[in-house]
């Protein structure tokens, strides 16, 4: 009997208790509490009576059995009610807090779940005050308890559903806002990262430049001196030989370091280089014979040729033919073929024509207005015809170079040799002439603060004296010319591209092997005229010789090391 008075206590009190934990009821539940634990007081005293009149009436093992069920059921009544107490007292004394908190707590549950909340808390009370009411009159305990468990247990469906669907939008929407902000730091975060990178490449590049003090050469000014000099000294030779059998100078080429933009050392140092096309002479052809096939430089002869002018003659002009006149004849009325001349058998003489046109230039200096106000001072040479001009301060060194065209290319063969010994009627293939039209595409496509000839200038400067070949390094600064885009050459890319120009140069070390940058390259400039076959043609390496021999090798890595050690001296840090 006493099993369903202990339940109906538990389940007043289990349905009415999770209602004061938000301490915030209104005045009529609060009064339905003082009622409820009144009620509960009057209860527990009433049981206890009972089990000390049934503790007197029974034996000890029936009442060990009941007596172990029903003095746990009294421990929870004990102790409910004493929580019961507690939270009256708890409102009692700070019942406007609790109830601000309720009805704010309340208040943001009913904006955000449109009343979900609402509902359930009206059930929830309308279940207590029912539990309660049939405490009172006594009724149908066992339907009472039924009821209220079934309402108690919708309520709380109800409140836990809005709840857990409150907590799934909240977390969403905290989620969300994690990820957004995460993905905003990171932007921001990449963004620094890069704005302190230029920075960084800028200052770096800016500090090399103060630091290393390179020399500010006006180049144009001694290009401009130069081409102007070989212009009137084309115009004065064709005025005055215009009937002599002699190679015809065409205009001029600027070739080499200072026309290509960049020059190393002091202004004193520069020489500027031009290449003089030759062209035959009347009556003659150039024809061009390859000398030694398979050498990492090719050779040429030119082998001169007479040709019929008999309808040329036929037509009033004044010359005999070469060949189907008798040479008395020739030798009496008309100048020697180019063959007696300038030529070895039938082969034009390298140093037989280099000393020709030094000949002709002291004299055609003579004529000029600038040797008025300048000094021109030849410079014996064997292969090519160099001279200096000086005035007051100023002085200008230049170097003619003669060559001849192969077909209607870029491509000629010319007077001065890579390499030592050679024999006088050799004449060294030249890509100076399409080198020095691709700086100047370059020049034309590039930023105007592009730093590619600032990084020769500073390389080749410290090359002097290391006996590492110039003509490699620039051959790797080609490459990275044509691989990097433009946009990545400026002033404050400084410092990467000249660690660009080194790892390449200590790779193609290691790898022994330095693709020629003219030959085979089919993403060579189109504009530029090459010889057909050309950016076909397998590119020669340009470390072949380091390939086949370990000291040449090792020799290369010392001097490479002896640049690195040169440029870690620079001091480039700090101010």
């Amino acid at each position: 009997m006493l099993a369903i008075p202990l339940l109906l206590l538990l389940v007043p009190g289990l349905i009415l208790y999770p209602q004061q934990a938000g301490d915030g009821l209104d005045e009529a539940a609060l009064e339905r509490m003082q009622q409820h634990a009144e009620y509960l007081n009057q209860q527990t005293t009433r049981l206890i009576q009972e089990l000390e009149q049934m503790k007197q009436e029974q034996s000890g093992g029936a009442w060990g059995g009941l007596l172990g069920w029903q003095f746990w059921a009294l421990a929870g009544i004990a102790v409910l009610h004493l929580a019961l107490r507690f939270a009256l007292v708890k409102m009692g004394r700070d019942p406007g807090n609790g109830g601000h908190k309720e009805r704010s707590s309340s208040s943001l549950v009913e904006e955000e779940e449109g009343g979900g909340n609402v509902v359930a808390k009206e059930e929830t009370e309308s279940s207590v005050a029912a539990n309660v009411e049939d405490e009172k009159k006594g009724g149908n305990e066992e339907g009472s308890y039924s009821n209220a468990k079934a309402e108690s247990s919708a309520g709380k469906e109800v409140k836990e559903g809005c709840n857990t669907a409150k907590e799934d939008v909240n977390q969403d929407e905290k989620v969300g806002e994690a990820n957004a902000a995460r993905n905003a730091d990171d932007n921001q975060e990449k963004a620094n990262r890069k704005d302190d990178n230029h920075n960084a490449e800028r200052k770096l590049g800016s500090r090399l430049e103060e630091r290393m003090h390179l020399p500010v050469l006006d180049l144009d000014k001694g290009c401009q001196l130069i081409t102007d000099l070989m212009d009137k000294l084309t115009h004065i030779f064709g005025q005055g030989l215009s009937n002599g059998f002699y190679p015809v100078p065409q205009q001029a080429v600027g070739v080499g370091s200072a026309f290509e933009g960049w020059s190393p050392g002091r202004a004193q140092d520069v020489v500027y280089r031009v290449l003089v096309p030759l062209s035959p002479p009347p009556g003659h052809a150039f024809n061009l014979e390859l000398d030694a096939a398979g050498m990492l430089q090719r050779n040429f002869c030119v082998r001169v040729e007479l040709l019929c002018t008999c309808t040329r003659e036929r037509l009033g002009e004044d010359m005999l033919c070469f060949l189907h006149h008798p040479e008395e004849e020739l030798r009496r009325r008309q100048d020697p073929s180019l063959l007696h001349t300038l030529c070895t058998g039938s082969y034009l003489d390298v140093e037989k024509t280099v000393h020709w046109f030094c000949g002709f230039v002291r004299v055609a200096w003579l004529l000029l207005p600038q040797s008025r106000h300048w000094r021109l001072t030849l410079q014996p040479c064997s292969r090519s015809c160099k001279f200096q001009l000086s005035k007051d301060k100023e002085c200008f060194t230049a170097e003619m170079i003669f060559a001849v065209r192969q077909g209607d290319s870029d491509i000629f063969v010319c007077s001065q040799p890579a390499e030592a010994g050679i024999p006088s009627t050799r004449w060294p293939e030249t890509y100076a002439v399409v080198e020095a039209k691709f700086f100047r595409h370059i020049s034309r496509q590039a930023p105007q603060d592009s730093c590619h000839c600032k990084c020769l200038q500073l390389l080749m400067g410290f090359l002097m004296g290391v006996g590492f070949s110039s003509y490699a390094l620039k051959t790797v600064v080609m490459h990275l010319l044509n691989a990097v885009p433009l946009t990545q050459w400026r002033r404050r890319d400084f410092g990467q591209r000249l660690m660009d120009i080194l790892k390449y140069l200590r790779c193609s070390l290691d790898k022994k092997q330095l693709h020629h940058f003219v030959i085979g390259n089919a993403s060579f400039p189109m504009e530029i005229s090459l010889p057909f076959g050309f950016r076909v043609a397998e590119a020669p390496n340009l470390f072949e010789h380091l390939a086949s021999s370990p000291n040449a090798h090792r020799k290369a890595v010392r001097e490479y090391n002896c640049l690195l050690d040169r440029l870690k001296q620079l001091p480039i840090h700090g101010h």
